[in-house]
């Protein structure tokens, strides 16, 4: 089991996503927790995926690409860490990430697919790692962050934006 992290583990900015991730096994809970994403996004229309709930808001599937990315750039700065590589990373714009992802231009079955395999991939480089490797820590954007710490921001992240689907995108949990 990865423990959770500590908060000189990671910027404060991070806490937000941290503090959502109950306790328990967190391979599982990322695992579980896209499913849920999964079930309920899945059967949304073309319509629906498109839908923002203001102007300046991202469609669904813009948000299905957002934490594709996000979940990508994480895991590779737990790889990086994980690996003992130091070199510091810079941090990312997801405000310019998402339009330059075109990805409203792709069905939502499409983007969520990818969103699936960046997940298998981040559950295999997660299990894979020794033990030991998750306190290890780099520098991303001008700040230290661990590999657990980036562990337990991936689920976090995608928690967030469930509550988000659910409290401003108006979407339901389906069995």
């Amino acid at each position: 089991m990865i423990a959770r992290p500590q908060p000189n583990e990671h910027a404060p900015y991070f806490s937000r996503y941290i503090d959502l991730v109950p306790d328990g096994d967190l391979f599982s809970l990322l695992e579980d927790q896209h499913r849920v994403t999964q079930g309920m996004l899945a059967p949304l229309t073309p319509e629906k995926a498109k839908y923002r709930y203001a102007d300046d808001k991202w469609s669904v599937t813009e948000v299905v690409g957002h934490l594709a990315d996000t979940e990508r750039i994480f895991a590779y700065r737990a790889l990086r860490f994980a690996r003992g590589d130091s070199t510091p990373l810079a941090g990312y714009d997801e405000n310019a990430y998402t339009p330059a992802g075109h990805f409203d231009d792709r069905s939502l079955g499409d983007v969520l697919a990818e969103f699936t395999a960046v997940r298998g991939a981040t559950v295999a480089l997660l299990r894979g790692l020794p033990p030991d490797t998750f306190a290890r820590t780099g520098q991303a954007d001008g700040k230290a962050v661990s590999v657990r710490a980036l562990a337990y921001i991936i689920a976090g992240h995608e928690r967030h934006h469930l509550n988000l689907f659910r409290s401003r995108y108006g979407l339901a949990d389906r069995a």
